[in-house]
């Protein structure tokens, strides 16, 4: 069995070089599943309002929803550690409001919470005095992505790229102990990762990256809305699952399901079997 990660083990596993996984999950059963795989981290995303519940973006997420999947799935996999996303809207309003939600996401199951934005660094700072670790998130802001004109590659410019890695000092400076960096060049998320002490989990941030991170539904193939670029697909679960959800059909159709094998077979006086 393995060993979960703790919030020291982040700045050692940086320190020695180490690189380590993170996927998400959203409930008891995908979660237990990423338990019994080597993978050390499971954020229970935002993203499960475009994978889970059909939204066309994370923006409609709430603190509800994000709690109603946070405690099962942190119940599946007690031997990983959990990021628990502040949804839009449970942190920008005020400190207080962001301390309130963070503390609800700690007695949910989360082992840490994370935030988006650069602009949020005395929110950071604030969070982590309440004793709630916190994990920065830099680059492409999926709840942000209407005012950076859509779901694009940032920092691709020299004054971009320069504003990230002031942006991911600040984070660090404020009390992060990790970051997440989305949708950057690699060239950019590797002096991010250089510059920084603390560990930087990337998704489509290229390899030099201290963790990558992927969306579950996307790299087993289960999601089929889209497919980003940075997705590497490590099997096609859709197609399978699709295919046997059929010979189920079928089979069922032709009256070749259930048999004796799968059917209560005890005799009983009057009512025969055949």
């Amino acid at each position: 069995m393995k060993k979960k990660m703790t919030v020291p083990d982040f700045a050692k596993y940086k320190a020695e070089g180490r690189k380590f996984t993170s996927l998400t999950a959203y409930d008891y059963t995908t979660a237990s599943i990423v338990n019994d795989s080597d993978t050390d981290v499971i954020i229970v995303g935002d993203s499960l309002g475009t994978v889970m519940l059909g939204y066309g973006s994370t923006v409609p997420v709430t603190m509800d929803e994000m709690l109603a999947h946070l405690r099962p799935t942190a119940k599946g996999a007690p031997q990983t550690f959990i990021v628990g996303d502040l949804p839009f809207g449970s942190y920008n309003a005020d400190v207080a409001d962001a301390i309130r939600n963070a503390t609800l996401m700690m007695k949910a199951g989360a082992d840490a919470v994370k935030l988006e934005g650069g602009e949020f660094t005395e929110t950071i700072s604030a969070v982590v005095r309440a004793g709630i670790p916190v994990v920065a998130h830099l680059g492409l802001t999926p709840q942000t992505a209407s005012q950076l004109g859509g779901y694009k590659v940032q920092g691709g410019s020299p004054a971009s790229a320069q504003k990230l890695v002031r942006a991911a000092q600040a984070v660090e400076a404020a009390g992060a102990f990790a970051l997440v960096v989305e949708c950057v060049p690699s060239g950019v998320a590797k002096a991010i990762t250089r510059e920084l002490t603390i560990p930087v989990l990337g998704i489509g941030a290229g390899v030099f990256v201290d963790c990558q991170v992927l969306v579950l539904q996307d790299m087993l193939g289960m999601f089929g809305d889209f497919q980003p670029k940075f997705v590497k697909k490590y099997r096609d679960l859709r197609a399978e699952m699709v295919a046997a959800l059929n010979e189920f059909h079928q089979e069922t159709a032709a009256g070749a399901f259930p048999t004796a094998e799968y059917s209560f077979n005890a005799a009983v006086e009057g009512f025969p079997t055949e």
